[in-house]
C-alpha cells in the first residue's frame, strides 16, 4: 500500500469529471469508472448545501477520498471541488480542509426578473447598479458599437436592450464573484487554487450574449476562471436525462464554447450533469478539452440500488420515507415530478422496485432529492438510523457497490467520449 498521502492537484484546462460522493464510500467505484477514459477526475467534490444536508464537514469529504486513494495506490492527478460557495466562511472552511477547486455560486445576486423588465425599468436598475459600484459609469462604451468575433463563423453584437438585460441580470452577481475570488486568493494562495463560476441555478437560460458579457466582465476585473457553468437551454433536472430540443441545445452549446474560448479560454461546466445521456455525445464533441461535468446524486442512487438488491425490505422503508419527505425536500430543486407521481409510486408493486425507482423519472427524483433526510434523521422500523443500515450494507457488499458505480458512471464517460 502507498503510504504517501495524496493531495489534490490543479487540473487546468484538461477535460475533467466531478464524482460527487454523498456517503463517503463511492471513490473505489469512481476509480473503476474512470479506467480507459481520458478525463482528469475530481474525487473530493461536495457542495456546502450537500454537506449541510448530510451533516458532513469539508474534512470528512477530503478524508474519505484521500484514504481511498491511498488504499487504491492512486498516483495520478486528481482534484478537490468545494462546490457552490456563497460566503467567505464557505471558502475559509473548505480551503482549510485542503480543497483546491472553488466553485463560486453568485445565484443570490442574479436578477431573475431582468428578462421581463421594460427598457425604462432596466435603465432604472442600471442606474442603481452603477451607483452601488457594481459597474463603472462608462461601462457601456466597451460593448455598444463593438463587434466580438468569437469564432471564424460567429460575430456577436450587443444592442442597448440585450446589453441592459445582461447587465441587470448579472451585474451584481459579477461583483460578488470578484469579492469571492479575492477571498479564494486570501485563503488558497499558499496551496494554489482554481476558480469556477456557476450561474446554472437561475430561472432563465444564459444566452450566449449574456455569457459573453459575464466572461468579459470577469476578465476586466482580472478574475481568472478555469471553468464557467451557464444555465443552458432546456431542462437539466436532477437524476434524469435532458429534457428539451436536442438540435437547439447543440446549436446553443456551440456558441457557448466559442464564447468560452474567446473570453478565456476556460472550460464549460455542466452542472446537474448526471444522467444526461442524450446530449453527452454532442457535449463531448463540441467542448473537446474545454469541458467539466459535475455529478453527485447519481452515485447516491447507485448506493441505494445496492440496498434494493440486498435488503428489499429496508429499501421499501427508505422509499416510503423518501415519498413522505419529497414535497418538502424538493423546494430547492427544479423538478417535474409531482405529488400525483409520488402517489403512483406508493401503489407500485414491491417486486418491481428496481424498475420503478431507478428506471423512471419520478422514482429517481424521489430518491435523489431526499438524500439529506435519509442520511441524517430517517429511521427504519426497528429504530436504526437508515444511514447506519445503508453504510453497513455497502461495506458488506462493497464489490457490488463498486460494480454498480463503475457501470453507471462509466456509461457517462463513454458517451462523453463518443464520436457521433
Amino acid at each position: 500500500m502507498n503510504s504517501h498521502k495524496p493531495t489534490p492537484s490543479l487540473l487546468g484546462l484538461k477535460k475533467s469529471f466531478g464524482f460527487g460522493d454523498r456517503i463517503g464510500l463511492a471513490t473505489p467505484g469512481h476509480i473503476d469508472a474512470l479506467k480507459g477514459h481520458d478525463f482528469a477526475p475530481i474525487f473530493a467534490q461536495q457542495s456546502i448545501r450537500e454537506m449541510t444536508r448530510t451533516q458532513r464537514t469539508p474534512e470528512d469529504v477530503m478524508t474519505s477520498a484521500t484514504e481511498t486513494l491511498v488504499a487504491e495506490n492512486w498516483d495520478g492527478p486528481w482534484g478537490a471541488d468545494a462546490d457552490h460557495l456563497k460566503t467567505d466562511e464557505d471558502v475559509a472552511s473548505t480551503a482549510a480542509a485542503g480543497f483546491t477547486f472553488f466553485t463560486i455560486d453568485p445565484s443570490d445576486f442574479v436578477n431573475n426578473e431582468a428578462d421581463h423588465l421594460s427598457m425604462d425599468e432596466l435603465e432604472t436598475e442600471i442606474a442603481e447598479i452603477v451607483k452601488e459600484g457594481a459597474l463603472p459609469a462608462e461601462w457601456k462604451d466597451a460593448y455598444l458599437g463593438q463587434e466580438f468575433k468569437v469564432s471564424e463563423e460567429q460575430t456577436l453584437r450587443f444592442d442597448p436592450e440585450t446589453l441592459n438585460r445582461a447587465a441587470v441580470k448579472y451585474g451584481r452577481a459579477i461583483r460578488h464573484c470578484t469579492t469571492m475570488a479575492a477571498s479564494i486568493h486570501l485563503h488558497g494562495a499558499a496551496r494554489g487554487y482554481e476558480i469556477e463560476v456557476s450561474v446554472d441555478e437561475t430561472d432563465s437560460p444564459t444566452s450566449p450574449l449574456e455569457h459573453l458579457f459575464f466572461g468579459l466582465e470577469l476578465k476586466r476585473r482580472e478574475v481568472k476562471v478555469v471553468s464557467l457553468a451557464p444555465r443552458f437551454i432546456g431542462d437539466f433536472e436532477k437524476g434524469i436525462d435532458y429534457k428539451g430540443d436536442l438540435k437547439a441545445f447543440e446549436e446553443s452549446l456551440a456558441l457557448h464554447v466559442a464564447v468560452a474560448k474567446y473570453c478565456g479560454p476556460y472550460k464549460l461546466s455542466i452542472h446537474s450533469g448526471s444522467d444526461k445521456f442524450s446530449i453527452y455525445p454532442a457535449i463531448g464533441r463540441l467542448c473537446g478539452d474545454l469541458l467539466h461535468v459535475k455529478t453527485a446524486g447519481t452515485s447516491y442512487l447507485e448506493a441505494i440500488r445496492v440496498v434494493c438488491h440486498k435488503d428489499p425490505e429496508l429499501f421499501q422503508e427508505i422509499a416510503a420515507y423518501s415519498r413522505e419527505c419529497f414535497m418538502r425536500d424538493r423546494k430547492t430543486y427544479h423538478l417535474s415530478t409531482t405529488e400525483e407521481d409520488v402517489e403512483v409510486l406508493a401503489k407500485s408493486d414491491p417486486a418491481e422496485a428496481e424498475k420503478v425507482y431507478f428506471d423512471t423519472n419520478p422514482g429517481r427524483q424521489v430518491l435523489h432529492v431526499t438524500f439529506g433526510s435519509v442520511l441524517t434523521v430517517g429511521k427504519a422500523a426497528n429504530g436504526d438510523l437508515f444511514k447506519d443500515r445503508v453504510l453497513a450494507l455497502l461495506k458488506e457488499h462493497d464489490g457490488l457497490h463498486r460494480e454498480f458505480l463503475a457501470r453507471h458512471l462509466g456509461k457517462h464517460l463513454q458517451l462523453l467520449s463518443a464520436e457521433l
